[in-house]
């Protein structure tokens, strides 16, 4: 149903988006942002293997909704099964390891401000970049797993592939007429989704040294749940869950609504995003709440 309902809704927003109608138009492009966010739902389930009882099903689907959320499956399953076990760690993690502190230049500061205030969805698409395109990075993070690194190159040059037919044979400007704004609101959605769940958060610092990794159920005082209004909490298989999906990743998102836990550090989407807005993004992204003051 979760798949069938967000193919449809992509196709249906493609076919709005190919309208000369502005109205039509605009309304694809939102449809069309919301499916493309939806994608990313998709893909995080089935890289954890929970979105299908039959556990076959995940990776054709998996390569499917990594082809809309623009992250090959193959290098989110593996980098994002890493995330888990070392959330806590932000040194270790690799989703994190770019926001511990070091000196950064006034240049990279001022960027990161005037992306924040102005809601340019630089953080998403760095995250894409960094953790599941870099190559170089990713044969250094699994340089001892050939089948890993063979499944990361054959991924990425077939989706990669994939995109640049596309472009071919329906053409640069259709092709950024049906999808471009649609894709930048998906990429701000994402930014709001993704830096409320890590973000700002106090975390260790192993600095080199031999650490243990946080077992599931201790990782709640390192993540953040986004609460949603319940419908949209439930279209997304509450992925806002954050707290509850580390402390059981083995749970399918559609089922932690019913998980007996009240969440410690769960906010309301109404009170966290003005609140982390109103807080520079270098302050937001580089410091955790204990350092900057700010409680978000």
């Amino acid at each position: 149903m979760v798949v069938g309902g967000t193919l449809a809704a992509t196709v249906a927003a493609g076919w709005l988006s190919s309208h000369d109608a502005v109205f039509l138009w605009a309304l694809g492009q939102v449809v069309l942002a919301a499916a493309l966010v939806e994608w990313f739902v998709v893909l995080h389930e089935c890289g954890h293997d929970t979105l299908f009882r039959t556990h076959a099903l995940h990776r054709p689907a998996g390569y499917v909704a990594g082809f809309f959320a623009v992250i090959p499956f193959e290098c989110w399953r593996r980098i994002h099964a890493r995330h888990h076990r070392w959330t806590g760690w932000q040194d270790l993690d690799p989703t994190t390891v770019s926001l511990t502190p070091r000196p950064r230049s006034r240049f990279e500061r001022w960027a990161v401000n005037v992306c924040w205030k102005w809601w340019i969805p630089l953080f998403s698409t760095v995250y894409r970049v960094d953790n599941f395109w870099n190559m170089p990075r990713l044969m250094q993070l699994f340089r001892s797993d050939r089948r890993a690194r063979r499944n990361f190159i054959t991924n990425a040059v077939a989706q990669t592939a994939t995109y640049v037919a596309v472009v071919l044979l329906v053409g640069p400007m259709p092709v950024a007429r049906t999808v471009g704004v649609a894709l930048v609101l998906a990429l701000m959605a994402e930014d709001v989704l993704l830096l409320s769940q890590h973000t700002h958060v106090p975390m260790g610092l192993s600095q080199g040294r031999v650490v243990e990794p946080y077992r599931a159920l201790a990782q709640e005082p390192f993540t953040r749940s986004l609460r949603l209004p319940p419908w949209l909490s439930r279209i997304c298989l509450h992925f806002d869950a954050h707290e509850l999906h580390h402390m059981y990743p083995f749970v399918p998102g559609y089922r932690l609504n019913e998980v007996p836990y009240a969440a410690a550090n769960e906010v309301s989407w109404r009170e966290w995003v003005p609140a982390a807005r109103a807080i520079p993004g270098d302050v937001f992204l580089f410091q955790n709440r204990n350092e900057s003051g700010f409680d978000v």
